[in-house]
């Protein structure tokens, strides 16, 4: 037998041998728990759920005053400088701002400490009591999050709105509320102006920015509300210190609005022991988490994966500097050319991220290596596919000094992209797809936590631990969480299936929030407690778990989706307002969570399009292929659509028209009519697949 042989088969054989002999490792192993009988699992490595890391502390207010004493002389709080703002006409005559940004200025933990204490002060001198409400609009950005704090130290439960709220939703969030105090940006002001006859409760606006827009005057005088800027409530407060007024764990920290699935947005109680324990596990996930460590922070505040990744890189001491999705490289598009990037000047070690900002990283190098073409992109594939196969478990994949070789020669510039250093993303809010978290285990050299999680469970649910190479997959338990399948016989996922047990999942442990403000009837609904007094919050989501504990989400009860960038579309509300066009017969939407919009199956309504050609000169064969056809039914959906006043990402992007009506003798319809979306989706799933290619 020659060598070169030998040398092929050995490997193989070693491979394969020690393959057999490995044993899988165990991530959630199963639990005994009240409650609904069901498949229950916890985290492998704590025997007790987790509610605080830190002995003694039992609030985020607590947390935050004990890291600022313990790093007081490290950087907590960076923003970039602004150096100017421009105006750029591109060839079509739009016009871009483009900003030129500066280096990282910095709070230290003691600085921020002050400011946050003088913030907490300034807040009780303007006459703000501890029973009322603060509502924070506005983008995420270092004075949030002083913003949040002082009112944490002054137990001030915060109200928190997306900064890209409609007119609607805002004025019902903060009436809901009743909140007395808003705090937000110029920005976000006008707004606020705009809508003030319609705010019944508010008496005080903190404007963050200096410049407050001369547009509020009209409402000062008036008497409605007293406008402040940041700047001076913090001189208010240093002038007039006010002692803190510490919270229980019991007490509610944040008031968060909920996207909406449908209809005006629901409130989420999360008291400090909620948010606390999230923290907590995570801290137990993310390896050697500490002040060595830089944060980027540019997703929404009011969303809660940023909410809790804050606080939790506060508590460990670690640095966080503020950035915007618009300024995070240095080809982003508010960034000026020759300006660096958020990401190029910070250099982060960790992030946390959704799919569609990775999806965009990914898109953008997949971009500038077709483009560059030939040498360079022969070796980045042949760089990707070898270091690929190293990481789906092969012995022949590139490993060691290879593996060294083209992360110095190929991905050293895919990583600059994101400054060079991240060494750990944790990625949440929407489904990651397999591609893309390939591309940046190998391309940014960085392991990727994947998490499941609600906002009613203060992101706690599943994560994915750093060792876990698989796609597809949610993770295990947090340490924070139990994590129960319960059978769901009408949508045929029963916990006894096999090879792995599916259902419902529903979500319990110190994480749990208390449920949705002024909304009993749907706490009661969504939220249960068992005979052991354990809160249970059944997610509507359908969940299978593999042999090592790792869930994996596979369906969802209701016809709700969210999609890539976080928008919730109701199918059954869409379908409603669509079907009214006069050339639809019938309708089903499909939304897909990998991409940022819907399409949808169109059954033609045959004597509306054969009146609609035969006036156009169109003779009828095959009518429902033909794209002028197409375009005139999308026109109509479309302008139904308007008509119903629904959101842009709710109106499908494409459509495919058919000709054959859906009937309950092929199994598409029920007796009723009702379609059934599972048998078409599978009827149709050539259709719908070329819809997104």
């Amino acid at each position: 037998m020659s060598a070169y042989i030998v040398g092929v088969l050995v490997p193989l054989v070693f491979t394969l041998l020690l393959r057999n002999s490995k044993k899988e490792k165990k991530r959630g192993i199963p639990v005994d728990v009240g409650g609904e009988p069901g498949h229950a699992l916890r985290n492998c490595r704590f025997t007790s759920l987790v509610s605080t890391s830190w002995e003694g502390i039992s609030t985020l207010a607590e947390l935050f005053e004990q890291s600022c004493k313990e790093h007081g002389d490290k950087y907590l709080l960076g923003t970039r400088q602004l150096i100017s703002r421009e105006t750029e006409v591109a060839d079509n005559g739009r016009s871009f701002e483009k900003l030129h940004l500066g280096e990282y200025e910095w709070l230290t933990y003691g600085q921020a400490f002050e400011t946050v204490c003088n913030f907490a002060s300034g807040l009780a001198q303007l006459g703000h009591k501890k029973e009322e409400r603060v509502a924070i609009f506005a983008d995420t950005r270092a004075e949030w999050f002083v913003a949040l704090q002082g009112c944490f130290r002054r137990n001030v439960t915060v109200v928190t709105i997306y900064a890209s709220l409609g007119e609607e939703a805002l004025c019902y969030s903060l009436n809901e509320t009743e909140v007395t105090t808003v705090i937000c940006g110029s920005k976000e002001l006008k707004k606020l102006v705009d809508l003030s006859g319609q705010l019944d409760t508010v008496k005080h606006v903190i404007c963050m920015d200096a410049n407050i827009p001369s547009a509020v005057s009209s409402v000062e005088q008036s008497g409605r509300w007293k406008i402040t800027s940041f700047a001076d409530v913090q001189i208010l407060g240093r002038e007039n210190p006010v002692d803190a007024d510490y919270p229980v764990s019991a007490d509610v920290a944040v008031i968060m609005y909920t996207s909406g699935s449908t209809g005006l947005p629901k409130g989420v109680m999360m008291t400090h022991g909620n948010v606390l324990a999230t923290v907590s596990a995570v801290m137990t996930i993310v390896p050697d988490l500490g002040s060595k460590d830089v944060y980027l922070a540019y997703l929404p505040l009011a969303h809660v994966l940023e909410l809790v990744a804050e606080n939790l890189i506060a508590g460990v001491g670690s640095a966080i500097g503020y950035g915007t999705p618009l300024t995070l490289t240095d080809t982003s598009s508010k960034i000026k050319k020759g300006t660096q990037g958020d990401a190029s000047v910070l250099r982060p070690t960790v992030m946390a991220s959704v799919p569609a900002i990775l999806d965009r990283v990914r898109d953008g190098v997949h971009k500038k290596v077709n483009a560059k073409g030939g040498l360079s992109k022969k070796l980045f594939d042949l760089a990707y596919a070898r270091r690929l196969s190293a990481i789906n478990g092969s012995w022949f994949g590139a490993w060691g000094l290879e593996k060294l070789l083209w992360n110095l020669l190929v991905f050293s510039k895919v990583r600059a992209i994101l400054g060079g250093r991240i060494r750990f993303i944790l990625s949440g809010g929407a489904p990651l797809s397999a591609d893309t978290q390939r591309f940046i285990n190998i391309c940014l050299g960085a392991p990727i936590g994947q998490g499941y999680a609600l906002t009613e469970t203060c992101a706690g649910g599943t994560f994915s631990e750093v060792d876990d190479t698989s796609v597809g997959r949610v993770g295990a338990p947090l340490p924070c969480s139990f994590i129960k399948l319960i059978d769901w016989p009408e949508g045929g996922y029963l916990t006894s299936d096999s090879p792995m047990p599916r259902g419902e999942i529903v979500i319990a442990g110190p994480n749990v929030t208390v449920g949705y403000f002024k909304n009993e009837e749907k706490t009661k609904e969504v939220y249960k407690v068992d005979d052991k007094g354990m809160r249970w919050f059944y997610t509507g989501d359908v969940g299978q778990v593999h042999a090592d504990g790792c869930l994996e989400i596979i369906d969802r009860k209701k016809d709700i989706v969210k999609l890539q960038h976080g928008e919730y579309v109701s199918l059954g509300k869409v379908e409603a307002a669509l079907i009214v066009s006069p050339y639809v017969d019938n309708i089903m939407m499909h939304a897909d969570p990998f991409h940022s919009y819907c399409v949808a199956l169109v059954v033609a309504s045959q004597p509306a399009v054969e009146e609609w050609a035969a006036k156009q000169g169109i003779v009828y064969n095959d009518l429902c292929e033909k794209e002028e056809t197409v375009k005139e039914v999308y026109a109509s959906i479309v302008k139904a659509g308007k008509n119903a006043r629904l959101d842009k990402f709710e109106i499908p992007a494409k459509i495919k028209l058919l000709s054959q009506p859906w009937t309950s003798e092929a199994g598409l319809v029920t007796a009723a009519l009702k379609i059934k979306r599972e048998a078409i989706r599978k009827a149709c799933a050539d259709d719908l697949a070329r819809l997104y290619e």
